[in-house]
């Protein structure tokens, strides 16, 4: 939803009806997670991809019969169906579709608009209904006040995770009765990445962190090198001691650290700040030896154990790197494998799902 939402605005502002195609579920190596959307305009132009082209052409018409009718449905499309090479979809996966026409959003304009600010907020549909939840009000209904209730009360859990699936609760909210499936999608702000180091490898770690849909922070002491032409991709600038920083910042669950000073009188103070946060991801750059010494003098100002295994270093996979560009993809490869599960290993030589959950 945040790749179409701008396009969804424009056709607010316009008056032009349109459908939004939602993949609620994936069975096996379904091209796109749950979450992924596809909106089609009464005018017929559309935005988003929910398979990356396997299913778009008959979910395209779904859309259509949507806005025509001004009512929701479901679709599921796999290999195993008759239709499954006719839809495009031969990878062998399996994907749930909910298409909703915008006559059944709740209050599209207020989600809209929090997506857009990257403010919190939480969908939960079933059918022509839909529920939001802002963190601090609830708006819509799905039929009854008692599943308002069960379901608000789940979706504020699910909105904290900044997590999206399927809830299946009983017609009054039960929470042992599965006759009601409600797809609950929750936006959250962008995580954030603070690269340490105004290098040349941080530009292209900036770089690819903005790709990655982070919102990046450089830090650097020293001002000559902190400067907006070096690093047009960061979206904040910070010139300041990096251990000071980092104690006075949010850092939370989702956050990437980037430590790529590897200078001792930096490091250290920066890296006993760093492990004693919640960060998903804390990797420091410099060789072996560097990374021996620094452990060292972590160990000597009293940084336990169990915090010196959270550290990734040297940081990255061995993808052979050697560029800052190359380097910056084995840093990215190593802290998304890090949040999926992933292995980091070659998919040729795994027979594991290519999709981790």
């Amino acid at each position: 939803m945040r790749d179409i939402v701008d396009g969804l605005t424009a056709w607010r502002a316009a008056g032009v009806g349109f459908a939004v195609a939602t993949v609620v579920r994936t069975w096996k190596s379904a091209p796109r997670p749950p979450g992924a959307a596809m909106a089609v305009g009464a005018d017929g132009e559309v935005v988003g991809s929910i398979s990356g082209g396997c299913v778009e052409g008959a979910v395209y018409e779904l859309c259509r019969e949507a806005i025509r009718t001004g009512r929701a449905c479901t679709e599921t499309y796999g290999v195993g169906d008759d239709d499954a090479f006719e839809v495009g979809l031969t990878c062998g996966g399996t994907i749930e579709v909910l298409v909703q026409p915008d006559v059944v959003l709740t209050e599209p304009d207020a989600v809209f608009a929090a997506i857009r600010a990257g403010a919190p907020v939480a969908t939960a549909s079933a059918g022509n209904a839909q529920l939001v939840v802002w963190p601090d009000r609830v708006a819509g209904t799905l039929g009854a006040a008692d599943l308002d209730r069960a379901v608000a009360r789940q979706v504020e859990g699910m909105l904290a995770l900044g997590s999206t699936g399927t809830i299946q609760l009983g017609t009054r909210g039960q929470q042992r009765h599965d006759e009601v499936s409600v797809f609950v999608q929750s936006y959250l702000p962008p995580p954030r990445m603070i690269v340490f180091g105004a290098i040349d490898f941080a530009v292209a770690v900036a770089r690819i962190g903005r790709f990655l849909g982070y919102h990046v922070t450089v830090c650097d002491a020293r001002p000559v090198f902190a400067t907006r032409k070096r690093f047009p991709d960061a979206d904040d600038l910070v010139v300041q001691w990096p251990h000071t920083y980092l104690e006075s910042t949010v850092v939370d669950g989702r956050t990437v650290l980037c430590v790529l000073t590897h200078d001792p009188k930096f490091d250290v103070p920066l890296l006993e700040v760093a492990l004693r946060t919640r960060a998903r991801y804390i990797g420091a750059m410099g060789s072996r030896r560097t990374h021996a010494d620094r452990l060292r003098r972590l160990r000597e100002a009293g940084v336990d154990e169990a915090a010196l295994a959270r550290l990734s270093s040297p940081i990255g996979l061995d993808l052979g790197a050697r560029t800052p560009e190359e380097t910056a993809v084995a840093i990215a490869a190593e802290f998304v494998a890090l949040a999926a599960g992933g292995s980091g290993r070659r998919l040729t030589d795994l027979d594991t799902p290519i999709h981790h959950r």
